[in-house]
């Protein structure tokens, strides 16, 4: 078997509370995802799932362990270096779409390749192509206002896409969408997993995990070995 995309070892993530008191957000994650995975992280309120989100995302650091992401080692990486990973490497998709509200939908997702430098034709073609690849062609000047809640997800997904990354993060991609749009969103993942992209997704909603080809349970911190019950509340 290949070596891992993802590989992280003994990670544990802790901040400061009240006082002297410590909340141990991970509490020692051991987990290897592979090229091509789909999987989903799920669990209760509080059990890390956004805060080991964070770190697969290269937005926070770990307080200790090893995280290597295509062999390698991100965990300890200064701001700027992880900004340039987060730039080059791994594509995002949030619950709020993250889009300027002033800007059309092809200069939203020219706006990663501008931040590398790309020449304006190039990222003008490449932004075209990865919108059209999402089903929004006829969308390109658009602005986020005159979208709906499914297209502005499939702009942020296109805006994920046009920089290739190995891996695509996605925060609750369907929560503030409709059901109509949820279904939309999911055929799209599902696409992109066909395809042979690396998915991860992070949802409390069980119908949207069970598109995943892997469901990864955390509870207190830690991977359940068990399906743990979701609260009501999440």
């Amino acid at each position: 078997m290949s070596a891992p995309v993802i590989a992280l070892s003994g990670i544990t993530k802790t901040y400061e509370g009240e006082g002297d008191a410590e909340v141990h957000a991970l509490s020692g994650i051991d987990l290897d995802i592979f090229a091509g995975e789909y999987v989903a992280l799920m669990g209760p309120s509080g059990s890390g799932k956004s805060t080991l989100m964070h770190i697969l995302g290269c937005l926070d650091q770990p307080t200790a362990g090893r995280y290597l992401l295509g062999g390698d080692d991100v965990s300890q990486l200064a701001e700027d270096e992880l900004a340039q990973i987060r730039n080059e490497r791994i594509g995002f998709v949030f619950q709020a779409f993250n889009l300027l509200a002033r800007t059309s939908a092809q200069k939203n997702v020219e706006l990663p390749l501008a931040y590398r430098g790309v020449g304006l034709r190039e990222r003008a073609e490449r932004a075209r192509d990865a919108l059209t690849r999402v089903g929004l062609g006829d969308r390109l000047l658009h602005k986020p206002s005159e979208l709906s809640g499914g297209q502005k997800q499939r702009v942020a997904i296109a805006r994920a896409l046009v920089q290739d990354p190995q891996v695509l993060l996605a925060d609750e991609p369907t929560g503030n969408l409709d059901s109509k749009s949820t279904r939309d969103i999911l055929g799209l993942f599902d696409e992109l997993h066909r395809e042979g992209r690396t998915l991860i997704l992070v949802t409390h909603e069980e119908e949207v995990g069970a598109r995943a080809g892997r469901t990864i349970w955390l509870r207190d911190g830690l991977i359940s070995d068990g399906r743990p019950l979701l609260e009501a509340s999440v």
